[in-house]
């Protein structure tokens, strides 16, 4: 296995925002299984466009991996060196004062009961998250 040795100062730097911990508070705290982007947009009620950013950033330190699917890219952690273990296990234990973690995690597990055989294939149920989307609005409105 090969291992990309990443500067702390970027791991660190990737923490310093509130939406990219949830995502990785859910994700250790969910047996770290995989999700799918939209999956992430129906747990914790962030916009398609905002959460990908910082998915990619996540990404960018180390903390995150993705495989794509068809059309679904599923995020998961990284857990090798064993301190990012230690890490997800700080993150997870961070107090939760306003309970929006465990509402994250409400809806996590509760978008995760959609999935058929194991793998999302619905795409994003709450609208008003999804996004733009040209082609669904020229339909909808009788033009092409």
């Amino acid at each position: 296995m090969h291992v990309v040795n990443i500067p702390p100062e970027l791991v660190f730097q990737a923490l310093a925002d509130a939406t990219r911990v949830r995502v990785l508070r859910v994700l250790s705290a969910a047996n770290r299984e995989e999700a799918c982007l939209c999956e992430l947009v129906d747990s914790l009620l962030e916009q398609q466009y905002k959460l990908s950013r910082h998915i990619k950033i996540l990404r960018q330190a180390g903390l995150l991996t993705a495989s794509k699917e068809g059309r679904f890219v599923y995020h998961r952690l990284v857990t090798r060196p064993v301190h990012l273990q230690k890490l997800y296990d700080t993150i997870r234990a961070l107090p939760d004062a306003e309970g929006t973690f465990a509402a994250d995690l409400r809806r996590f597990r509760n978008r995760m009961r959609l999935r058929e055989a194991g793998r999302c294939r619905i795409g994003i149920q709450t609208e008003s998250f999804a996004g733009p989307l040209p082609n669904r609005r020229n339909v909808e409105h009788g033009t092409q």
